[in-house]
């Protein structure tokens, strides 16, 4: 697998936890939106600790981009990543991922989770062919609502968010059930795509069953 070592050319905060990460693009360097790469910072001691992180740039844009969720208590590459200075370098591999753009549907993620959807939306806007196409977007809180103003702006009602622990009259509160899908899904017979932690995934999966969606129609990453 061929790496790449390539200079930090912006670091910035997206929210209190997620950083937006722009690197240089190596010449001939391609991915899919909903792709990803394994990423390690090249420090000493760092070099071999790899991470997957998704592109949230266009696959056709001039550098690469990433929007990481830090976790500054685990004491690893993501909190080391919010020591990165622009000159700095990180290393990717080959692009990979089975989550790519098959027609209109919703979007159902969870935190940072949310992330390989980031391309494919701002893909289908800068087309013009954004559709019926719907991000429900699960978050604890406000304050972790990634990329808020930018979706809100490319996919106006169809942008739902619902919060767990923040109580507020424009969002939904709790977590995603089947009546709450049923209650902003009209179609089943399009594409899903679902992308969260673990328990989220395997209850929205759970909910789609009952609700008969074809299994051929739910579009997340493969399981290593």
């Amino acid at each position: 697998m061929e790496t790449h070592i390539l200079k930090v050319e912006a670091v910035s905060h997206v929210t209190h936890n997620v950083l937006r990460i722009v690197i240089e693009k190596p010449p001939q360097y391609s991915f899919k939106s909903g792709q990803a790469t394994d990423v390690s910072i090249n420090k000493p001691g760092w070099q071999d600790k790899m991470r997957p992180f998704t592109f949230t740039c266009l696959p056709e844009d001039n550098h690469l981009e990433f929007t990481i969720k830090t976790y500054p208590s685990h004491k690893g590459v993501t909190n080391e990543l919010l020591k990165l200075n622009i000159g700095d370098e990180l290393i990717i591999r080959d692009s990979w991922g089975a989550i790519n753009y098959k027609g209109e549907g919703t979007f159902i993620a969870g935190g940072a989770g949310v992330t390989p959807f980031i391309s494919i939306l701002r893909n289908l806007h800068s087309k013009n062919k954004m559709g019926v196409n719907k991000l429900i977007f699960a978050n604890d809180k406000e304050e972790d609502i990634i990329n808020k103003e930018e979706f809100g702006k490319i996919l106006g009602d169809n942008f739902i968010n619902i919060l767990s622990q923040d109580k507020l009259d424009i969002y939904d509160h709790g977590y995603i059930t089947e009546d709450f899908l049923k209650s902003k899904v009209s179609d089943f017979t399009k594409y899903f795509y679902v992308c969260g932690p673990p328990p989220m995934m395997d209850a929205v999966k759970k909910i789609l069953g009952n609700l008969n969606v074809d299994p051929t129609l739910i579009i997340e990453e493969e399981k290593v």
